[in-house]
Protein backbone atom coordinates (compact mmCIF):
# COMPACT_ATOMS: atom_id res chain seq x y z
CA UNK A 1 0.00 0.00 0.00
CA UNK A 2 3.04 2.61 0.75
CA UNK A 3 4.69 1.54 -2.47
CA UNK A 4 1.52 2.20 -4.01
CA UNK A 5 0.94 5.84 -2.95
CA UNK A 6 4.59 7.07 -3.11
CA UNK A 7 4.35 5.81 -7.02
CA UNK A 8 1.15 7.94 -6.69
CA UNK A 9 3.10 11.03 -5.73
CA UNK A 10 6.04 10.47 -8.09
CA UNK A 11 3.63 10.22 -11.03
CA UNK A 12 1.77 13.39 -9.77
CA UNK A 13 5.47 14.83 -9.00
CA UNK A 14 6.36 14.32 -12.82
CA UNK A 15 2.98 16.05 -13.99
CA UNK A 16 3.39 18.89 -12.37
CA UNK A 17 7.16 19.07 -13.08
CA UNK A 18 6.46 18.82 -16.77
CA UNK A 19 3.81 21.26 -16.77
CA UNK A 20 3.98 25.21 -18.15
CA UNK A 21 2.56 26.34 -15.13
CA UNK A 22 4.73 23.84 -12.70
CA UNK A 23 8.28 23.71 -13.20
CA UNK A 24 8.32 23.82 -17.20
CA UNK A 25 10.53 20.71 -17.66
CA UNK A 26 8.58 19.52 -20.13
CA UNK A 27 11.65 20.58 -22.61
CA UNK A 28 14.35 18.92 -20.51
CA UNK A 29 12.66 15.70 -19.84
CA UNK A 30 12.06 15.55 -23.68
CA UNK A 31 15.77 15.95 -24.58
CA UNK A 32 16.48 13.65 -22.17
CA UNK A 33 14.37 10.97 -23.64
CA UNK A 34 15.57 11.93 -26.78
CA UNK A 35 18.97 10.92 -25.36
CA UNK A 36 17.98 7.58 -23.88
CA UNK A 37 16.34 6.20 -26.92
CA UNK A 38 19.32 4.87 -28.82
CA UNK A 39 20.87 3.92 -25.70
CA UNK A 40 17.70 2.24 -24.84
CA UNK A 41 17.54 0.73 -27.93
CA UNK A 42 20.96 -0.65 -27.92
CA UNK A 43 20.69 -2.52 -24.73
CA UNK A 44 16.94 -4.07 -25.71
CA UNK A 45 18.80 -5.56 -29.18
CA UNK A 46 21.47 -7.15 -26.64
CA UNK A 47 19.26 -8.32 -24.67
CA UNK A 48 17.49 -9.68 -27.19
CA UNK A 49 20.49 -11.36 -29.04
CA UNK A 50 21.60 -13.45 -25.42
CA UNK A 51 18.19 -14.29 -25.55
CA UNK A 52 18.28 -15.62 -29.62
CA UNK A 53 21.54 -17.13 -28.91
CA UNK A 54 20.58 -19.01 -25.98
CA UNK A 55 16.97 -20.30 -27.26
CA UNK A 56 19.56 -21.79 -30.47
CA UNK A 57 21.16 -23.61 -27.73
CA UNK A 58 18.27 -25.21 -25.99
CA UNK A 59 16.85 -26.30 -28.87
CA UNK A 60 20.11 -27.40 -30.11
CA UNK A 61 20.45 -29.92 -26.94
CA UNK A 62 16.38 -30.31 -27.06
CA UNK A 63 17.28 -32.09 -30.53
CA UNK A 64 20.28 -33.96 -29.49
CA UNK A 65 18.55 -35.53 -26.45
CA UNK A 66 15.05 -36.86 -28.31
CA UNK A 67 17.76 -38.27 -30.73
CA UNK A 68 19.52 -39.95 -28.02
CA UNK A 69 16.04 -41.22 -26.60
CA UNK A 70 15.08 -42.83 -29.89
CA UNK A 71 18.05 -44.22 -30.50
CA UNK A 72 17.66 -45.45 -26.48
CA UNK A 73 13.83 -46.88 -27.78
CA UNK A 74 15.54 -48.39 -30.73
CA UNK A 75 17.65 -50.35 -28.71
CA UNK A 76 15.45 -51.69 -26.15
CA UNK A 77 13.25 -52.77 -29.34
CA UNK A 78 15.92 -54.05 -30.76
CA UNK A 79 16.83 -56.68 -27.54
CA UNK A 80 12.92 -57.05 -27.23
CA UNK A 81 13.17 -59.09 -30.32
Amino acid sequence: MIAMIVGLILIAFTVFACMTSGLNWGSDVVNFLKGAAPVLAAFIGLVAVFIGLADMKDKKEAKKEEEAAKSAEEEAAKKAN
